[in-house]
């Protein structure tokens, strides 16, 4: 027996977990832990929420509570979600907890004390408007290393480097859109230079990393290890433990890693074990699992605490870190909306066929996308079509004609061979779980329930039951092997429908708590079967709630009903247009392309769509205050604005629609380039469409997203185009 410690990313309490971090870093280690129970490992796995730092706060704000409130609400929400999505935990707790505090302090103290700390000043940004010290996430600017717009002031989520917050370009305040200062503030410094070395040593022998993952680290040590600050001016988390400066607060990338053992003492401290064993044990092995944005905190900075703290405690064995998993091509982000999260799939989805399809995209080695079609379709074809298709095939006829598992007798070489194939694909799977490649694994597991498809088809046990039901018997006999090793190899896969399964074939207990060696066994003779139903079922995405949010992303923008008051040409380009427009309260200037498709006479006194909480931009020397809405033909080379019959100034509503009230087809595309929102790409991947509907009079204008449309309407009734664009009837 070996003991096994699963270390996995703590969520950030800010927003639900969506898809794409289950199969980053939660699904991953769920799989590995169940393999290793069932091959009689001691296992301990933790993780809870990330209840401190600035994306609680920046989350709290907006929604207009207090932090604890935000963390101890997305807490609940995340540890449902990962309940019913089966990832079970030793312990999954929360930051907030006393033991954490504890361990976080008396660790930062004891590093102080080794002069592995040391303070020292740094310049950080203040908001002259807002008065207040910006922590890293209230900053936000471009990355200086790619260029990547948007990015938050502590690290780059697209190339993953991490920054001071001076590094970033074109810093702007996340609270107020203004530009802040740059002031001195005395800080807490880890020494992480004082590591180089015995890092260095530490890496020699690693390699079975991950390529991108002992690269990724090794390019950091190459450049040299600089020191790097851990205390932040903020008023949420866990304050220093040093006298005089209990006023400043734990960085929270510091503390969430000390996670880790915290959580594993406090399991210890509610009696469920001994933490020492799996943290001092030399021959207990360590696994984390995480994405690729906090590779250096685990294979740099948590090692070189863990050296500086307790030479005892053992270090990282592997870092098994993805890369990222994407939403059709768009990287997740649960600040920018860009996400499907886990509680609304859960609602529309089998647990089991969530799992089964994320992790055939598992981002192990590079970028993948979670595509909806491809869901619907692997699902489909491969869990429903195939391995599912395959397993009730064989228990159904298996259970009308003899209503028990029948006796195998002569075996002839067709039987011994998809018997030693059974055995082939089982310890590929365990091999390839082993060696975190859990995609190869169900691979594995898939190919076996092919091979088993194809030799029952081969047998054809329908017509030898006719003629010899003794040589039927024992085609069924080994068909029911393998669906036996499915069961069992497929569990740390799939444990909910492998559960089920186990069940039909009337063993007691638990698959979970069976040995992996059950799948290499025969199959007891005379055990009666209970009549089975089909694992899974097909799926029909539509009507489905989680596949789109666009009621959500429209709440974000700030859509306005604006009257043009001015249209001159503008000074420094040919096809652009200054344009005044007046909002009730206040007037804008917007800067328009629109000067090769509208005389700038027909525009006076219009009433348009007005974004109004667009950033604003300088366009040829003129600074544009938002953006008029608009639908473009490119074929046609026609471009209509949205126009209104509201009042002045009035906010736009939404009313969301599906194909069940709006004749699809009849829509014809238009392009709407993404609108960036400060900084968040808002309708990215979204079209303005004509809408032709007998609910809606007339003809509207929606936001259209696969099967859902949101209906934009004032107060008079729908938003539409200005000119006919060909879509259904004329539009007037």
């Amino acid at each position: 027996m070996k003991r096994i410690m699963i270390g996995v990313a703590w969520p950030y309490a800010n927003g639900p977990i969506h898809i794409g971090q289950v199969g980053g870093c939660y699904l991953p280690p769920d799989i590995f832990r169940r393999y290793h129970k069932m091959i009689g490992n001691d296992v301990l796995m933790v993780s809870g929420s990330d209840q401190y730092g600035t994306p609680i706060t920046v989350t709290a704000e907006k929604e207009g509570l207090t932090p604890k409130e935000t963390a101890e609400k997305y807490h609940k929400i995340n540890s449902k979600a990962l309940i019913d999505l089966g990832v079970e935990f030793s312990l999954f707790t929360y930051t907030m907890n006393e033991t954490h505090k504890r361990v976080t302090q008396d660790i930062f103290k004891t590093l102080y004390e080794k002069d592995h700390i040391y303070t020292d000043t740094m310049e950080t940004f203040f908001c002259p408007d807002c008065e207040r010290f910006l922590p890293d996430r209230y900053v936000i600017g471009n990355c200086p290393e790619c260029g990547q717009k948007g990015i938050d002031g502590d690290q780059c989520d697209e190339c993953g480097v991490l920054l001071d917050p001076t590094d970033i370009l074109n810093p702007r305040c996340k609270l107020c859109s203004g530009t802040p200062k740059v002031k001195e503030s005395e800080h807490f410094f880890l020494k992480l230079s004082g590591f180089q070395e015995r890092l260095e040593e530490y890496i020699e022998d690693k390699d079975y990393w991950k390529n991108h993952v002992l690269n990724f680290t090794k390019s950091w040590l190459k450049k040299g290890l600089e020191d790097r600050p851990i205390s932040r001016d903020m008023e949420w988390g866990i304050s220093v433990p040093i006298e005089g400066y209990e006023n400043k607060k734990i960085y929270v990338w510091f503390d969430a890693v000390i996670g880790y053992l915290s959580t594993s003492i406090k399991w210890s401290e509610e009696g469920r074990g001994d933490w020492s064993k799996f943290w001092k044990d030399p021959d207990a092995e360590h696994y984390y699992f995480l994405a690729k944005d906090n590779i250096p905190f685990h294979t740099i900075i948590w090692p070189a605490m863990l050296m500086g703290y307790d030479e005892e405690l053992n270090l990282p064995y592997d870092v098994p870190g993805n890369q990222y998993m994407c939403l059709e091509g768009e990287q997740f982000s649960t600040s920018r909306g860009i996400i499907v999260s886990l509680p609304d799939i859960l609602e529309d989805f089998d647990s089991d066929s969530i799992r089964y399809y994320v992790t055939t995209i598992m981002p192990e080695v590079k970028d993948t996308n979670f595509r909806w079609d491809e869901f619907e379709e692997k699902i489909n074809t491969e869990l429903v079509g195939n391995l599912g298709n395959f397993v009730h095939r064989v228990l159904s006829f298996t259970y009308s004609n003899y209503g028990k598992i029948p006796d195998a007798g002569e075996l002839d070489e067709r039987d011994k061979s998809i018997l030693n194939e059974i055995d082939e694909k089982v310890d590929a799977v365990g091999k390839n779980i082993q060696s975190r490649k859990f995609k190869k694994g169900l691979e594995k597991l898939l190919q076996l329930s092919r091979a088993g498809n194809k030799y029952l088809n081969d047998k054809a046990p329908w017509d030898m039951i006719k003629k010899d039901k003794k040589a039927a018997a024992t085609t069924l006999n080994i068909s029911l092997r393998i669906v036996k090793a499915i069961c069992v190899a497929g569990a740390p896969y799939l444990p909910h429908s492998m559960n089920r399964l186990w069940t039909y074939l009337n063993y007691e207990g638990s698959v979970h708590e069976s040995s992996w060696d059950e799948a290499f066994e025969p199959i007891e003779p005379g055990l009666k079967l209970k009549k089975p139903k089909p694992l899974y079922e097909k799926i029909d995405l539509s009507n489905m709630r989680a596949k789109t949010q666009l009621m959500d992303s429209l709440d974000k923008l700030d859509l306005r009903v604006g009257e043009i008051t001015k249209v001159e040409e503008h000074p420094n380009a040919d096809k652009l247009y200054v344009i005044r427009v007046g909002l009730g309260d206040e007037e804008r200037t917007l800067v328009a392309g629109l000067k090769p498709y509208y005389d700038k006479n027909e525009m006076y006194g219009k009433k348009v769509v007005v974004l109004a909480n667009l950033e604003p931009a300088t366009l040829r020397g003129i600074r544009s205050e938002g953006m008029l809405l608009a639908a473009e033909d490119e074929e046609q080379n026609i471009v209509s604005l949205l126009e209104s019959s509201g009042y002045i100034g009035e906010n736009l509503k939404g009313t969301e629609a599906s194909a069940e009230n709006i004749p699809f087809d009849h829509f014809k595309k238009y392009d709407l380039k993404t609108i960036e929102w400060r900084d968040e790409k808002i309708w990215a991947d979204r079209t303005l469409e004509p809408v032709e509907s007998d609910r809606f009079e007339g003809v509207g204008v929606g936001i259209l997203k696969e099967n859902k449309c949101v209906i934009l309407e004032d107060s008079e009734g729908v938003i539409r185009l200005d000119k006919d664009l060909g879509v259904g009837r004329p539009i007037r």
